[in-house]
């Protein structure tokens, strides 16, 4: 009996609706553009959040990264011809790291230097990385063809060498692959593997680049030394830098921020001055997420004043409908009908109005993203609760907003609505 009753005062809500269809069109726009812009919004803030976490992520929770860093006053006192800058990670700094903390489960050194790689023809300038085979663990990357560098190769200190997908295709074109004697600078390797590298994204610097070369860090350090000539405007300086980059894997990430803590406290004590960043991809990764919340917020407060627009719409139209029925109201209270059944009456159409245009919204927010991403080329991702919140919020704002126009009718005297004209 209730829900026939129910299902009976919807159809009434609809015809009543439908007796004024561009008036009750308008009024949905306002929900419709409202539900719209907080999905289309919401979606361009997770895309634009989303390259940057998942660079991050990639980096590792549980690792800590060190970088050399050359002094500004280095920069500012190269007028001389031949200047020497001494500045950077030293073996001893990985050393102490490796052997005297606690929660520190390895270490990964690297020496970075850059050397023209050529095969026939072909050449392309190399971001020769020597390092050691535990790189491979700690920046994760697929491998393409043939091996990683093996514990092996850094023991017989061999000539071995591991490419990006990048160098691969630019030098070993038309080339069988592995196997192929590769020179670089003036010495040759062969050629052991072909790894993915991965892109930078969202201003974040990942540790590998799509021009590297791994081989071991012995034989770098044989072949190339700590010292690098660097030429420009007729000058030339020479830089003594015995790491460029050590990768540190804490046991535990609850240990992650304890450990970044001591290897800054320790780098302080054995470094004169500041020659290194230590970045920690755990707190990046949460300052990431907490900045992406609070743009989502600001995001989705502003695309809701659309809702609230609609919202007021609603209540305007539901009061020319209450002015416009007073006397039907006036008819429907003399024959017996209770004020909650006139509440009830108003709120549905209220309702009806908001869910329309929150289902047209809903699609308008899932098609303008697509749009976005396919004219602008932006990654857009439509998360799952934006569609639930903007739904839920149509329909309560077609509650809030029905609310009073309802109360307002089942209040009226019903002597005084039958004379109304």
């Amino acid at each position: 009996m209730h829900q026939s009753r129910m299902v009976r005062n919807i159809r009434s809500g609809i015809k009543t609706l439908m007796l004024h269809k561009l008036r009750s069109l308008l009024t949905i726009l306002g929900v419709v553009f409202g539900v719209g812009s907080v999905i289309a919004m919401l979606a361009v803030g997770e895309g634009a959040s989303k390259e940057a976490l998942d660079q991050i992520r990639k980096l590792g929770s549980n690792n800590i990264l060190l970088d050399a860093a050359k002094p500004i006053e280095d920069d500012q006192s190269s007028v001389q011809r031949v200047h020497m800058s001494m500045y950077g990670l030293l073996y001893e700094d990985e050393q102490r790291i490796r052997e005297t903390m606690p929660d520190v489960r390895r270490t990964v050194p690297v020496k970075q230097v850059r050397k023209e790689g050529r095969l026939g023809e072909r050449s392309l300038e190399l971001r020769i990385m020597g390092t050691t085979p535990d790189w491979f663990d700690l920046v994760n990357r697929r491998l393409l063809a043939g091996r990683r560098l093996q514990a092996r190769d850094v023991a017989e200190r061999s000539a071995t060498c591991v490419l990006t997908e990048h160098g691969a295709r630019r030098l070993l074109a038309t080339q069988h692959t592995i196997g192929q004697s590769l020179r670089i600078g003036g010495d040759y390797y062969e050629v052991v593997g072909i790894v993915r590298s991965e892109s930078s994204g969202g201003g974040l610097r990942t540790p590998d680049q799509a021009v590297d070369a791994y081989i071991p860090i012995n034989v770098a350090r044989d072949r190339y030394g700590d010292i690098i000539m660097r030429r420009a405007e007729g000058t030339r300086s020479l830089e003594l830098v015995e790491l460029h980059t050590i990768l540190v894997e804490v046991k535990s990430i609850d240990a992650v921020e304890r450990t970044a803590k001591a290897i800054r406290s320790m780098l302080k004590r054995f470094h004169k001055r500041k020659d290194y960043n230590v970045n920690v991809p755990l707190a990046l990764l949460q300052q990431a997420e907490a900045t992406k919340r609070t743009f989502n917020i600001v995001l989705g407060s502003i695309a809701g004043i659309s809702l609230l627009v609609g919202g007021i719409g609603i209540m305007n139209i539901m009061l020319a409908s209450v002015t416009e029925r007073t006397r039907e109201i006036g008819i429907r209270r003399a024959i017996g009908a209770k004020r909650r059944q006139i509440v009830g009456q108003f709120l549905i159409e209220t309702i009806v109005l908001s869910s329309v245009g929150g289902l047209i919204g809903t699609g308008m927010g899932l098609i303008i993203p697509l749009l976005i991403t396919y004219l602008a080329g932006m990654p857009t991702v439509v998360p799952a609760y934006g569609i639930v919140l903007s739904l839920g919020i149509s329909v309560g704002v077609g509650l809030v907003f029905g609310l009073y126009p309802a109360i307002r009718a089942a209040g009226l005297d019903p002597i005084v609505a039958l004379r109304h004209e």
